[in-house]
């Protein structure tokens, strides 16, 4: 298996709970983190090596990363395990899978890649790398089938795992805050590069909204590698005072607040099952941006927009992600509970739309594809 940055891992960490179910004397190796290692996973790298995005980023990081490639590759080759999957980290994972489904070891691709949002073009090498995909939207097998792949959907783990009406006094009571306090969580992102180009904005943001709500609190969860960088970041923000910083803790830090300032990626998704209304924001290498801009397909970046078929809630990219338009966007959220329990009912009904057995549809379908 591989899993190449922390949501991934996560989800490779589900996956991996049902699989054992079914083969308790299961060896899983590759590349992964906590989660995974927590469901006895052999971690040969960290997952983080892989926690780059962007083209002028991973281009800085491209000897490394084909170095690890060449490696896995071939242990895997030597070791012919049963099946390769992997998880999410197309950029990765689909060249490797296409290298070793060549030399007839069978490959599963967990989460299939957003050809419905930009590059299509990558559906060829998909049907050529992947003995089978499982997916996490509902549409996505038929639009794999047109293509000849074959493709199982098996829901959002994340829609198994976040409870359907989520316990926010007990959240609140955890990390000590007061029933009718307002708080908004800020996610920056799981990845350097994403805190690197959007912790200053955020936290700037912050500063502002608490100059003209003074009784705002905030939450941040961040992950233990990242933290020196999102600590800066506040302080260069002034905002030294008044900030919890939580060890990780993004699913308690989305079930205790009232909205969110999150980095678009699987955190927006994690929002909406939590039912938070969010301002969505990302920044990145303006290169990057550009040539990304060339192959969107969808107006919208953020999941909860894509799988809602429209701007439920906004999207500031790039230079619209600016401190004075973020924090204005989080204040028309607070000026408006209207707005924000009507998004809490389109996020409930997107969490039953989602919400399967995952664990065990995905291990069937991984089942089907060992015996051939």
């Amino acid at each position: 298996m591989v899993a190449g940055e922390a949501s991934g891992d996560l989800l490779a960490g589900l996956l991996l709970g049902g699989l054992r179910q079914r083969w308790p004397g299961l060896q899983a190796v590759g590349i992964g983190g906590p989660q995974m290692a927590a469901e006895g996973f052999q971690a040969w790298w960290p997952h983080d090596k892989l926690a780059v995005r962007g083209y002028v980023e991973v281009l800085r990081h491209y000897r490394e990363i084909a170095g690890i490639r060449r490696q896995l590759r071939e242990r895997l080759l030597r070791e012919r395990p049963s099946a390769f999957v992997g998880v999410d980290a197309p950029d990765f994972n689909l060249d490797l899978e296409l290298q070793l489904r060549e030399r007839r070891v069978r490959t599963v691709h967990f989460v299939c890649p957003s050809i419905w949002a930009w590059r299509p073009q990558r559906i060829e090498k998909i049907r050529r790398a992947c003995d089978h995909v499982l997916c996490i939207f509902p549409f996505e097998p038929a639009l794999l089938a047109r293509h000849g792949v074959r493709g199982t959907y098996v829901g959002h783990p994340l829609a198994g795992v976040i409870p359907l009406e989520p316990d926010r006094a007990a959240a609140r009571a955890e990390l000590g805050l007061g029933e009718a306090d307002e708080v908004v969580a800020i996610l920056p992102g799981s990845r350097a590069s994403e805190v690197q180009y959007l912790a200053q904005p955020f936290f700037e943001a912050a500063a502002l909204l608490r100059q003209r709500r003074p009784g705002l609190r905030f939450i941040v969860p961040a992950l233990r590698p990242l933290r020196p960088a999102i600590e800066a970041a506040a302080l260069r923000a002034g905002l030294a005072e008044g900030l919890q910083l939580l060890d990780g803790q993004s699913h308690r830090a989305l079930a205790a607040c009232d909205l969110t300032l999150v980095a678009s990626g699987t955190a927006t998704l994690e929002a909406a099952l939590f039912k938070r209304p969010m301002v969505i924001a990302y920044r990145m290498n303006a290169i990057s941006w550009q040539l990304m801009r060339r192959q969107q397909l969808q107006p919208w970046v953020g999941l909860p927009n894509i799988l809602a078929g429209d701007f439920v809630v906004p999207e500031l990219l790039q230079r619209d992600a600016n401190p004075e338009a973020l924090s204005r966007a989080v204040l028309d959220w607070l000026a408006a509970p209207a707005r924000m329990a009507a998004v809490r009912e389109q996020f409930t009904v997107l969490h039953h739309q989602l919400r399967r057995d995952t664990a065990r549809l995905a291990t069937d379908a991984i089942e089907k594809v060992i015996e051939g």
